[in-house]
Parts: C-alpha cells; sequence; structure tokens
C-alpha cells in the first residue's frame, strides 16, 4: 500500500503503447466492481494501477 492506495499492476511508461495497457487494465478491474484508476509514477517512470484505501474488497 503506497500514501492509501494499494497497487494491483504496473506498466512501463516507455512502452510503444503508452498509457493505454495500464487503462485497459484499470477499465476491466472497473467492470469487476473495483475503483481502479491509472497514475503516474515519475520516480520510477511507470503507470500503476491503484484502488485507494480498502477498496480491494468487492
Amino acid at each position: 500500500m503506497v500514501n492509501g492506495r494499494t497497487v494491483l499492476e504496473r506498466f512501463p511508461a516507455g512502452g510503444p503503447r503508452g498509457s493505454w495497457p495500464a487503462e485497459e487494465f484499470a477499465h476491466a478491474r472497473r467492470l469487476e466492481g473495483l475503483a481502479a484508476e491509472v497514475v503516474m509514477d515519475l520516480a520510477t517512470d511507470t503507470f500503476l494501477v491503484v484502488v485507494r484505501g480498502g477498496d480491494t474488497e468487492r
């Protein structure tokens, strides 16, 4: 958990499709009922799919 968020998956920002893989993954998690969102981690140059607080429970 980072800053009250749980990281579900990480995607490299330098990929040829940019944030699309992360956005697609987050969309699929939202269809499952999770409040997933994509954020950029500048320190590691990655897109993170996260849920806030205890939102990992369905």
